[in-house]
C-alpha cells in the first residue's frame, strides 16, 4: 500500500486537469431530468462513471438521478428502477443492463412512453435504444487473451472468472477470449464461473477452481470485482507467479496487485467518458438531435511497463483531475 501511495502522490504532481471538448448543444434554462440506472450502486468503476456523468449534467443543465441495485445480480430491482423512471416521467434514461434479455421489455416500455434510452457499458436486447456508449467488449476480451497466451507461451489450462451470466458485456468479453484461445491447440479453458460482482464469492470460486484444476496456468477476471477476489485468493494460496492473472479495470486494489507482480496486466476502459458521453447524448436525444448508433470509448491493456505513461495515467487515476 505504501508503494501505491507514493505512485498516487507522484501522479498528483504530474497530472494536468482535463476538460472535454465543448459541445455544440445550445444552452438553455430548461432542466432536463435524466435517470442513469447502472448495474450496482458501489465500486470504483461506477463511481468514475458517476463522476463523468455529473460533470456533463452540470454542463448541460441536467437534473441527474444516479441509481443502481446493491447487487449486480438483482435484476428485478434494476427493472423496477427503470419502471420508476418511466413513472416519474424522466426526459431520458441511461441504462447499463445487468441482463441483456431481461431488461429488454422495460426498455421497450420506456420507448413506448417516448422516453429516449441510452445504453451504456452493457447493451440490452432492444431495437429502441438511441445509442450505445461503451467499450468494444469483444475486442477488449481479445486483448486480455492475447496477453495471457504470451505469458503462458501458448500452452496450458485457463480459468475465467466472470461476473453475471446474461450480461452482454461479460458475454462479449468471453467470446473474444474464447475465439482467440481457439487458435492455440495446446490451450484449454477448463472452467468459467460467475461471481455476481461479489469479492468474497470471486475468491471462493477461485479457490475451488484451483483445487479442482491444480495445473491451471492462467486466470482472467472479467471485471474489477472479480479481479480483486481472484488476486487476493491467488496471493493467499501462494500461487503468485505460478498462476498468471489478467484483470479488467483499475480499482486501487488491482493497481497495488499489479505493482506487486500478483496481477500481470489489466484491461482498462474509460468509465469517466462513458458517464460523460452518455449524459451528453441523452440531452441530444431529448433535443431531437441525431446521435451516433455506437460510441466506442476504447480500452487499453496496462502493465508495469506502460502504467506510468502520461496518456495512461488519467484513465488509471480519473479521480485525480
Amino acid at each position: 500500500m505504501k508503494r501505491l501511495k507514493v505512485l498516487m502522490a507522484f501522479l498528483l504532481l504530474v497530472l494536468v486537469s482535463c476538460s472535454d471538448t465543448p459541445s455544440s448543444l445550445r444552452m438553455t434554462d430548461t432542466i432536463r431530468k435524466v435517470s442513469m440506472i447502472v448495474k450496482m450502486n458501489n465500486g470504483a468503476f461506477w463511481s468514475t462513471v458517476k463522476m463523468g456523468a455529473e460533470v456533463a449534467a452540470k454542463e448541460y443543465n441536467v437534473e441527474l438521478t444516479f441509481l443502481g441495485p446493491d447487487s449486480e445480480n438483482d435484476i428485478e430491482r434494476q427493472i423496477k428502477l427503470v419502471d420508476d423512471a418511466i413513472t416519474n416521467k424522466a426526459d431520458a434514461i441511461i441504462l447499463s443492463a445487468s441482463d441483456y434479455m431481461k431488461l429488454a421489455q422495460v426498455t421497450d416500455r420506456a420507448a413506448y412512453h417516448k422516453i429516449p434510452v441510452i445504453s451504456m457499458d452493457s447493451e440490452v436486447a432492444s431495437a429502441r435504444v438511441k445509442t450505445f456508449v461503451g467499450t468494444n467488449n469483444y475486442e477488449a476480451g481479445q486483448k486480455a487473451a492475447e496477453r495471457l497466451i504470451t505469458l503462458m507461451d501458448g500452452k496450458g489450462q485457463i480459468g475465467l472468472v466472470s461476473f453475471v451470466e446474461g450480461a452482454r458485456n461479460a458475454d462479449e468479453r468471453a467470446s473474444g477470449m474464447l475465439d482467440y484461445f481457439a487458435r492455440f491447440p495446446n490451450v484449454e479453458v477448463v472452467d468459467t464461473v460467475y461471481c455476481g460482482s461479489d469479492v468474497q464469492l470471486a475468491a471462493e470460486l477461485t479457490n475451488e477452481m484451483l483445487r479442482k484444476y491444480p495445473h491451471i496456468r492462467g486466470i482472467i477476471a472479467l471485471n474489477e470485482v472479480a479481479g480483486i477476489g481472484v488476486s487476493q485468493e491467488v496471493l493467499k494460496l501462494g500461487f503468485v507467479g505460478k498462476v498468471k492473472i489478467i484483470t479488467f479495470d483499475s480499482p486501487p486494489e488491482v493497481i497495488e496487485m499489479l505493482q506487486e507482480g500478483i496481477v500481470q496486466a489489466t484491461v482498462i476502459q474509460n468509465p469517466y467518458s462513458n458517464g460523460y458521453l452518455a449524459v451528453k447524448h441523452a440531452v441530444e436525444a431529448i433535443e431531437g438531435i441525431h446521435v451516433p448508433e455506437r460510441v466506442d470509448t476504447g480500452s487499453k491493456l496496462i502493465d508495469l511497463d506502460n502504467m506510468l505513461w502520461p496518456e495512461n495515467q488519467k484513465q488509471l487515476f480519473p479521480f485525480v483531475r
